[in-house]
């Protein structure tokens, strides 16, 4: 069975942008769609009507809660059928004659709900920053720890309007270790094939410590990095002949050189490293800083270790 695009909704402006955004990936790569709203309205069932402990009888606060959840997924639900993605020929078809979406209320806090949907998900889907999060806040707490945790990918929604329109024809994948970056690779080939757009591969380096860069420990450190990007690359290459490819490598900090080349992307992608029975947040200094900052949505993938 097809695994389902799945994008959290909590009725924020971030989270309606996020369903825009998973409703034109779901047409790209024809896959169904489910959102998912967390509300713990449900576990006062049993209490019975505005009896839930601590709140008085007859108040009807379990009622407008149950409203509100309903509410914000119907309408995120009707947001997605509306949705019209662009096909490669430039033409609008709607959304709803190749996607099926599906709506669930799930009695659950927001980060719990999206983990246990991530787990049969093809991706994960969530805006910058919930309903919930503080003004001047780069990125929400959901929107972290799901990132950081999923074990699937997940893509954060964030970004200026060219990066969320997919506007400048470009994906950048931020090369990684061999043995820790693959599954990140392998996603930003089937990314940039689907969509028909160039695929921008950056392997950073830094210059030895109190050397010049044009001494020749640093010209070694980049054909080292040069050596590591084709190693990287080599069998998804293979596997996507008509991926049109861009790698180079780049001096600096892999999160400043990636944030400054979001700017011309219409999504950047990186590995995370997940390793087995670790508890907490798993996440680089790379994927953090970008998530804060980059200027179009983040693709973080998980690899396990």
């Amino acid at each position: 069975m097809e695994l389902p695009l799945v994008v959290g909704v909590d009725g924020s402006a971030p989270s309606l942008a996020a369903v825009d955004w998973a409703a034109d990936e779901a047409a790209r790569h024809g896959l169904p769609l489910r959102l998912v709203h967390a509300s713990l309205w449900e576990r006062y069932e049993g209490y019975g009507e505005g009896e839930e402990e601590g709140v008085p009888p007859g108040s009807g606060k379990r009622s407008s809660e149950q409203a509100s959840a309903e509410r914000i997924v119907a309408s995120a639900a009707e947001r997605a059928r509306r949705r019209d993605a662009r096909t490669d020929a430039g033409v609008r078809t709607g959304v709803d004659a190749a996607v099926k979406v599906s709506a669930d209320i799930v009695p659950d806090d927001a980060v719990s709900a999206l983990l246990e949907a991530g787990d049969t998900a093809f991706a994960l889907v969530t805006g910058f920053r919930g309903r919930g999060g503080l003004k001047g806040l780069l990125l929400g707490s959901v929107s972290l720890a799901v990132a950081a945790r999923a074990n699937c990918p997940v893509v954060v929604v964030r970004g200026d309007r060219a990066g969320l329109a997919g506007a400048h024809g470009r994906i950048l994948l931020g090369a990684g270790e061999p043995d820790t970056g693959g599954e990140a690779v392998w996603w930003a080939f089937r990314e940039a094939e689907v969509r028909g757009c160039v695929l921008d591969v950056v392997r950073a380096w830094r210059s030895p410590v109190l050397q010049a860069p044009s001494d020749a420990a640093a010209r070694e450190r980049e054909e080292q990095a040069l050596v590591l990007l084709e190693e990287v690359l080599r069998e998804a290459r293979a596997a996507h002949p008509d991926v049109r490819l861009r790698p180079v490598t780049v001096e600096g900090p892999a999160h400043k050189v990636l944030v400054d080349r979001s700017a011309a992307a219409d999504l950047v992608i990186v590995g995370a490293r997940r390793r087995t029975g670790r508890v907490g947040l798993q996440l680089g200094r790379t994927g953090h800083t970008l998530l804060h900052h980059a200027r179009c949505p983040v693709a973080v993938v998980p690899q396990r270790v």
